[in-house]
Formats: C-alpha cells, sequence, structure tokens
C-alpha cells in the first residue's frame, strides 16, 4: 500500500505560466507519496481560476481518488491538463479538497518564494 503524508508546506508558494503569476500562497498543502516526488497543492482560492479551463481528462488514484483536469489559458499559450483537482478525495486525503496541484513544465513554474 502507498503511504501518503500531507503537512503543511513551509512559507509562501507561487505558481506562474507564460510570465503570469496564477497563484501565490502561505497556506500550501505539501503531499508526499512512496515512489514519487513531492507535490504541492493549492488553495483554490488562492489561484486565479480565470486562467484555469476545466478540461475533459479525468484520472483515478486508488490512495486519493478520482482527479478532474484543468488546462491554463493565458493570451500567449494554452497548456493542456497543467492542473489537477481532486473534488471528493477520499477521506485519507480529504484535506486535499479544494485544492489545485500543477505539472511543473518548461511553461509553468512552482516555486517556494
Amino acid at each position: 500500500m502507498s503511504k501518503i503524508q500531507i503537512r503543511k508546506a513551509e512559507g509562501t508558494w507561487v505558481v506562474r505560466s507564460g510570465g503570469a503569476v496564477l497563484g501565490e500562497t502561505n497556506r500550501a498543502l505539501e503531499l508526499s507519496e512512496d515512489g514519487h516526488a513531492p507535490v504541492i497543492y493549492f488553495p483554490r482560492e488562492d489561484i486565479a481560476m480565470a486562467f484555469l479551463d476545466p478540461s475533459s481528462k479525468t484520472s483515478h488514484c486508488p490512495h486519493k481518488g478520482d482527479a478532474s483536469y484543468f488546462s491554463i489559458v493565458n493570451k500567449s499559450s494554452v497548456t493542456e491538463d497543467a492542473a489537477w483537482s481532486y473534488e471528493d478525495p477520499i477521506e485519507a486525503v480529504a484535506e486535499i479538497k479544494g485544492y489545485l496541484a500543477f505539472y511543473a513544465t518548461d511553461t509553468v513554474k512552482v516555486e517556494q518564494l
């Protein structure tokens, strides 16, 4: 069984795409799962949701539940399925409900300030 730990991420975190700041928070959560790099989850209310379009993509994780995806849309580009959220996570990880995580890519940066 995969072991998942969720803790408050220290400090202030920012997510940027295409030169725009999509969000900045000091309320991020860090989710650590065996065999995976830690993932920073941002509270939805700290993200500029106007830049995110819901995607038709979904996935299922046996340890977290069903994920919904979002594409980042800005003036210069669209980054498909760049963010995900567990709208109704399983009870063991309920605290990530209402949070978004982002794939760090060439065009998407998740950084601690």
